[in-house]
């Protein structure tokens, strides 16, 4: 993608500007980590055993630990290397919330944390196309996103998605234990395995809202976890929750925010998957249009 300014009509590229040092991709991503990813910083520089993490994260959307590496070299295997940091982290459990803890000055247990969501991201200036492939699997739980600096202080950041075809890691995982062992701890959730507990009624309900939201307008992603699944665009805009014989919707929005002339949302400041304050059950189409007014609201 190329970019440019549009100075009265005439067209200027954007010129790329080199980061010098690995620490200055570290330095953005660190004092902007909840507008980027919507996850907290705990500690930069964390060490455990032999190891060091450039970034230990949380995701309290999620409950879950978040390690992120900044690369410059690409000719290590993110693959391997990912492995290593997510069987390092389910070998020391309690060193991770010893940090939380000192760091952030809170009192997190081991038994609250959701472990199976771990996640390990790579943040680099450009990727190979074979550490892209190395973690194309449809259920593996390391995430490559891109940085781009440009003059006039311009940052683009893209995180790579995985393609539609992307495989399970479970077959090669049988050869190493240490694949083994990951995989059989962490669990990168699907679509399917929402709707699986859902009647026939509700997945075709399901499928009438999520092809509304998504014709909302462009760039709009789903992103399944373990109880919802989210859609997103720079951030989240909303979750679904999949039960047998309906939806629940939550809308992020703060208190007062949505003009829901109808009445039909609820107060959700307290559910604990969801920092919306609009909950909606939702077991027809019936209201579809006008829920997608909501909705509208948030991404507008």
């Amino acid at each position: 993608m190329i970019l440019y300014f549009n100075q009265g009509g005439k067209l200027t590229v954007v010129k790329e500007k080199v980061f010098n040092l690995e620490r200055d991709i570290q330095k953005i991503f660190e004092e902007n980590l909840i507008e980027i990813m919507a996850y907290e910083v705990v500690k930069s520089e964390f060490s455990v055993k032999d190891r060091r993490i450039d970034t230990l994260a949380f995701d309290n959307q999620n409950n879950a630990f978040i390690i992120i590496e900044y690369k410059r070299d690409k000719n290590n295997s993110v693959f391997d290397q990912g492995m290593t940091y997510l069987s390092l982290m389910l070998e020391n459990k309690a060193d991770f919330i010893v940090a939380y803890n000192e760091s952030l000055n809170r009192s997190l247990k081991l038994k609250e944390i959701e472990w199976d969501q771990t996640r390990v991201v790579f943040v680099s200036t450009s990727f190979t196309d074979i550490q892209i492939r190395a973690t194309n699997f449809k259920d593996i739980a390391i995430e490559l996103w891109e940085i781009t600096q440009y003059d006039n202080n311009i940052i683009a950041i893209n995180p790579i998605k995985k393609t539609p075809s992307a495989e399970s890691i479970k077959p090669i995982a049988r050869r190493s234990n240490v694949l083994k062992n990951v995989s059989k701890e962490i669990k990168v959730y699907t679509e399917q395995d929402h709707l699986i507990k859902a009647s026939e009624s509700t997945v075709e309900l399901y499928e009438k809202f999520k092809t509304a939201i998504l014709n909302l307008q462009s760039g709009i992603e789903i992103e399944p976890k373990k109880v919802y699944i989210a859609f997103k665009k720079t951030k989240n805009i909303l979750y679904i929750v999949v039960q047998n014989k309906s939806l629940k919707i939550l809308i992020l929005a703060g208190n007062g925010e949505l003009n829901d002339t109808k009445k039909i949302g609820q107060d959700a400041t307290k559910e604990r998957w969801g920092n919306g304050s609009y909950k909606i059950l939702v077991k027809d189409d019936s209201n579809l249009e006008y829920i997608m007014s909501l909705i509208r609201q948030v991404i507008e």
